[in-house]
């Protein structure tokens, strides 16, 4: 049988929902249903941050990077697997799948790094509250948010080339969109160098983010443990109690994906991964927020006010 190399191809075809051509459409309303809350939710989140002056606080704008993160990396997938439910043609060219994966692969680990600086934002508010507008200034802010940024941006050019540097001897992905594994099992080449640079770099990138986190919150807990009080313990734990959900449900899922066996590599843990988490994270955030519910009801409020003045 003839190896064809398609690095020297034009485009990929993407496997993802075929087994299944007699659900397309539920499929595409439910993931339809499910970028549209994706995408109302996050950019509400972000719209409420910056209309309302009690929440210009860098705890909040960080919020806002997480909810911009989320709705554009959900964006780097849904379109197109919209696009490929209600086509017949479900291919991806090759420089669209090397960027695919690029902006993929930099907004994920851009994500872990922006949720290690939240988690440091907690630790400094409850740990040294009387140096918190100190520690954490405007400065401090955008070095943490631009080196969230650059951190997976240089993750992700290495995950791409090490990816892209393979020869691939078959056109035909057997996933909805391009990831890393789905590529590296195309290959005719020897990936067992390839394989240790992504086990290294993306476990490099989860220690670094994990202990960051944990350090984090051991200080917290102890310092919540030491006020000795049942209503300070209760507000401590509550101001961290959203931020600490997102973080146990995105990395884990993370590491079940990426760092464990390719043989047990499952498409639906990625369908939860890649569309379910960017449409979590602001109902998590406003449902348990204290501070966010109370800057929606008022908005809510002020809507209806001025509804009724207008009427």
């Amino acid at each position: 049988m003839r190896l064809e190399n398609v690095s020297v191809k034009t485009e990929f075809l993407l496997l993802g929902f075929s087994d299944h051509p007699e659900l397309q459409s539920l499929l595409f309303a439910v993931f339809c249903s499910i970028y549209s809350i994706t995408l109302m939710g996050n950019v509400g989140m972000i719209m409420l941050i910056g209309v309302t002056s009690q929440l210009h606080t860098p705890m909040y704008f960080f919020l806002c990077m997480l909810s911009s993160i989320d709705a554009c990396y959900s964006s780097v997938i849904a379109p197109k697997l919209l696009v490929d439910l209600l086509s017949d043609k479900k291919t991806i060219s090759y420089n669209g799948c090397a960027a695919q994966l690029y902006f993929f692969c930099s907004l994920v680990d851009t994500e872990s790094f922006l949720l290690a600086a939240m988690a440091y934002d907690r630790y400094v508010a409850i740990c040294n509250p009387l140096l918190y507008t100190v520690i954490m200034s405007k400065r401090a802010f955008y070095q943490l948010a631009i080196g969230a940024f650059l951190g997976g941006t240089m993750s992700s050019i290495i995950h791409t080339t090490n990816t892209f540097d393979l020869s691939f001897c078959s056109r035909e992905i057997n996933h909805f969109f391009c990831d890393i594994s789905p590529l590296f099992s195309l290959s005719c080449s020897d990936t067992y160098m390839h394989d240790i640079i992504l086990v290294v770099f993306a476990s490099l990138v989860e220690a670094l983010c994990l202990l960051t986190v944990l350090f984090s919150y051991a200080c917290i807990i102890a310092a919540i443990l030491k006020t000795g009080s049942a209503e300070g313990m209760k507000k401590g734990f509550s101001t961290c109690a959203s931020h600490l959900t997102v973080v146990t449900i995105y990395h884990g899922t993370l590491i079940f994906i990426y760092l464990h066996p390719s043989t047990g590599h499952s498409m639906d843990i990625d369908r939860f991964y890649t569309l379910i988490i960017p449409m979590l994270n602001p109902l998590i955030y406003s449902l348990r927020n204290k501070d966010v519910k109370n800057a929606f009801r008022k908005m809510i409020i002020a809507a209806k006010l001025g509804e009724a003045l207008y009427l």
